[in-house]
């Protein structure tokens, strides 16, 4: 498995920050999707250059001594970017020159150790090349002269740059191996439950560090087949996180998730038998937003006392009261400390990654699809009626469908959700969520 690299984009306020990221945004279609950390002012996007594919962090603006709490927190939030990254991206502003405060970065960022890329911003016409001149006086490199604004200049040799030694993707090879993120609330376990998983199955291909401190990635085999378990920072509420190294642990947490497929969602069962946490609830929904698999692991199994009274089934119908959304995905129990059940991660995991790669025949999909209607045709709105004319399954990863209608203000989402659990009821797809869209068929004209 190859980790994305990362790039920062740095810089003191208003130089253009995000609207370069934004103008990468813009201009490549190419772009996954856009990954919101926890904080304000530092943002992901995973992106993709000519076949390379990294990601990108938007930084809040620097200013190096400044004592006001905002700026300290966004100066922390990108020294901690500037740690992460593999190459940082410098960008300073072409029209006002340098300023102390560039030359204070620069300082800064040249103890990173980093390859550092000198962009000078706003210089929107040949005739203000020259204005670059003044940047070789940072001692950072040779500054490379662009407009993100709009869109000229250097943009695309920069990219070049800046990718240069990244690996060209290789999602073939990827997709036999299944990705398994470990996450949960602080102190549910889940290195105890890596350090079990890796001590137990012996075939370790081979361990791959993460971007933190906070994330090891360790590639597996378990029954001839390939994993990949990351073990991630626990998730707290962000009212509870400093900024500083644990806030960054949060929005790794929260990345891990989106790059895995399936999530291991860990629950400590001696405080699960008192209720599941509304942070626990939480952490389901950005699994769920996320489009991922999941399955969800109560840890610490051995240490509930009174089994004849906390059975097993007592607990899943625990979950299923208080996260009835999440009543299709699988639940096991198990112990990191006994080994109870660890290999059942394994097991379930794969099942839910195929349950996600899953493809319905269009003909099978629409005779479902039909059947429920003629069941519980939807009420009237208006005077009119849903017509539900086509369905078609456009991808996996989540199993997303689309249904073409007369209109699409009369399918309310009560009504989705029941064309989704007649979906669930017919093809299974246990650990997955659905997407389904909705879209109106043009009239034809006679």
């Amino acid at each position: 498995m190859s980790i994305k690299p990362i790039v920062a984009v740095v810089g003191r306020p208003n130089v253009g920050k995000s609207t370069f990221v934004n103008r990468l945004v813009g201009r490549r279609q190419s772009i996954v999707d856009d990954l919101p950390g926890v904080t304000r002012d530092r943002i992901y996007f995973d992106v993709e250059w000519q076949n390379k594919q990294f990601t990108v962090i938007d930084t809040g603006g620097i200013i190096p001594g400044d004592e006001d709490e905002i700026m300290l927190s966004i100066y922390d939030q990108a020294r901690i970017a500037c740690e992460e990254a593999d190459k940082i991206i410098f960008l300073v502003d072409g029209i006002e020159g340098v300023t102390p405060v560039d030359s204070d970065i620069a300082n800064i960022l040249r103890q990173s150790g980093k390859p550092i890329f000198l962009a000078v911003n706003k210089i929107d016409s040949h005739h203000q090349i020259s204005m670059i001149n003044d940047f070789y006086s940072l001692a950072i490199g040779e500054p490379l002269a662009l407009s993100a604004l709009h869109g000229s200049g250097g943009v695309g040799d920069l990219l070049d740059a800046v990718t240069e030694g990244f690996e060209y993707a290789k999602i073939e090879e990827e997709n036999d191996k299944i990705k398994i993120a470990i996450v949960g609330r602080p102190n549910a376990g889940k290195s105890s439950i890596v350090n079990a998983l890796l001590g137990e199955n012996r075939v370790i291909v081979s361990d791959i560090s993460g971007t933190t401190r906070d994330s090891i990635n360790s590639e597996l085999k378990y029954n001839g087949k390939d994993y990949i378990i990351i073990d991630t920072a626990g998730i707290r509420k962000k009212a509870r996180v400093d900024y500083g190294v644990e806030k960054f642990a949060v929005d790794r947490a929260i990345r891990s998730i989106r790059e895995c497929d399936v999530a291991l969602m860990v629950i400590d069962a001696t405080e699960a038998v008192n209720g599941i946490s509304d942070q626990d609830k939480k952490i389901a929904s950005i699994i769920t937003e996320a489009g991922k698999g999941m399955v969800i692991a109560i840890n610490k199994w051995d240490l509930v006392e009174d089994k004849k009274s906390n059975t097993i089934n007592k607990f899943e119908r625990k979950i299923a009261g208080e996260i009835p959304f999440l009543d299709y995905v699988p639940k096991i129990f198990i112990s990191a400390v006994t080994h109870q059940r660890l290999n059942n991660i394994f097991t379930r995991a794969a099942e839910v990654q195929s349950e996600r790669l899953k493809r319905v025949s269009t003909g099978l999909l629409n005779k479902v699809v039909n059947e429920a209607y003629a069941l519980n045709p939807p009420q009237t709105i208006r005077n009119k009626r849903l017509k539900i004319m086509y369905s078609t399954q456009a991808s996996v990863e989540p199993p997303t469908f689309v249904l073409f209608v007369n209109s699409e203000d009369l399918i309310k989402d009560h009504y989705k959700r029941y064309i989704e659990n007649k979906l669930r009821e017919a093809f299974g797809f246990a650990g997955t969520p659905i997407r389904i869209t909705i879209k109106a068929r043009s009239e034809k004209k006679k």
